[in-house]
């Protein structure tokens, strides 16, 4: 079984019916009405699946049928619970390992919408110009509403060096927008990492099986590059990062902490919470952190910011994080695919849960938007997801998303390399000046 970050809502109705109270005395006749009540259920599915196959206009296909019932009782869930068939499953044990055939492309489902989460950076859907925030309303000649989301996902996958067309609607454009990618091999680099003069600026694009790996030859290479004594300290750029593995999250986090925990799991079996702490070491011999977030921060990159900013390990920069702040559990089905279900929610050492409300970073630095683009930047996060899992408490969550191609006009990395180099003083004197102009 393997865990996963990913986006997802949840409600049975037997967890509903068996938790109904009622007098100590009744319990074991309860219990038996409560099942009683569930197989009335089952036999009413029963009898309207046979309906279908027996009076339908056309015959349907069995198969179908039932994988649309099954997805149907997994979406009224929340919106990260799904079932993979096999091909899907397979495609997205392909994907955790970093290679793909596809556009390079991070989605999810809202309202029955392909909505765009981030493009990949590098990939035909990045070089195309999709936002995050574009609805993606059709591929090639097919509507996408009525579709789940393993089947649309699906659709814009293929052969390498062919072409597929989508559709999109963007926020302040009346008309919808149309563009033709050809398919290529989705090598995903989880990990990127250039010296800026005295920093070392790493990003962390998704949490993949290398992330972990990738993230120590980066800072290897580095330090290989700029004396221990001339290096001010690192940037990590986990803006529009959607997420991934639970466990390279925790080793990510792991690799900047000395002790301490770094992250908890609750799920509905309080017996069955999990904690996880950090072993002694650090990759950067403790030298200052500066840690980038912004609306496309999602799951595990949420896990990381919240672990080193709870232990006051890393300064976190930007804008309000998206809030997912559920865990999914990957559970095999033998040969006919898998279930992808939230199992649990996870806690940030403080206690804190993000589910739909996000993190807020130490300093708030607003990017500088584009007047074309303004007003379509920003993701409303996981609290305006239909069916989300309630935090308890105010939720909000999800800000600007935008990242500008050249770093150069890129405000929120300017004011973190100034943070390192000079303190907030003067990075908060290089924020005024760039308002001024």
């Amino acid at each position: 079984m393997m865990r996963k970050i990913s986006l997802v809502l949840v409600g049975m109705m037997l967890g509903v019916v068996a938790t109904t109270v009622v007098p100590q005395t009744h319990i074991g006749g309860a219990a038996i009405a409560a099942g009683g009540d569930v197989y009335r259920q089952l036999n009413l599915f029963g009898d309207v699946f046979e309906k279908v196959r027996s009076d339908y206009v056309e015959k349907p296909d069995d198969g179908k049928l039932i994988e649309a019932a099954i997805n149907g009782m997994l979406t009224s869930l929340d919106p990260h619970s799904s079932f993979m068939d096999a091909k899907s499953y397979r495609d997205m044990q392909v994907q955790t390992r970093g290679e793909f055939g596809g556009l390079g492309i991070e989605v999810t489902m809202e309202d029955g919408i392909l909505k765009v989460v981030a493009p990949i950076d590098d990939t035909p859907a990045s070089r195309a110009g999709l936002l995050s925030g574009d609805f993606i309303v059709q591929i090639d000649d097919e509507q996408v509403q009525g579709l789940a989301l393993n089947q649309a996902v699906d659709k814009m996958r293929g052969p390498v060096n062919t072409s597929v067309r989508l559709k999109l609607v963007r926020k302040g454009n009346n008309d919808p927008i149309e563009v033709t990618l050809v398919r290529d091999t989705i090598r995903i680099r989880a990990v990127r990492s250039r010296v800026e003069k005295d920093i070392g600026y790493v990003r962390i694009t998704q949490f993949s099986e290398q992330t972990f790996e990738n993230l120590k030859k980066a800072i290897e290479q580095i330090r290989s590059e700029v004396p221990d004594s001339q290096l001010k300290g690192y940037v990590i750029d986990l803006r529009n990062n959607p997420g991934g593995l639970l466990d390279q999250a925790i080793a990510v986090s792991d690799g900047f902490l000395e002790r301490g925990e770094i992250v908890s799991t609750r799920g509905r079996n309080p017996d069955e919470g999990q904690r996880y702490s950090a072993r002694p070491g650090d990759l950067t011999n403790g030298k200052p952190i500066v840690i980038m977030i912004n609306g496309g921060s999602a799951s595990a990159s949420e896990i990381v910011a919240g672990a080193l900013q709870d232990h006051k390990r890393a300064t976190l920069v930007g804008t309000r994080s998206f809030g997912k702040g559920s865990v999914q559990t990957i559970i095999p089905l033998g040969g006919n695919g898998a279930l992808r279900l939230t199992t649990a929610r996870y806690y940030t050492p403080s206690g804190r849960s993000i589910q739909a409300k996000g993190i807020a970073p130490d300093i708030l630095v607003m990017p500088d938007v584009p007047a074309e683009l303004k007003g379509r930047d920003e993701t409303k996060g996981e609290a305006s997801l239909r069916g989300h899992l309630k935090n308890g408490e105010e939720e909000g969550g999800g800000s600007s998303a935008y990242v500008p191609p050249d770093p150069k006009n890129d405000k929120q990395l300017n004011y973190a390399l100034e943070l390192l180099r000079a303190g907030r003083a003067e990075a908060d004197k290089l924020l005024q000046a760039s308002k001024a102009n």
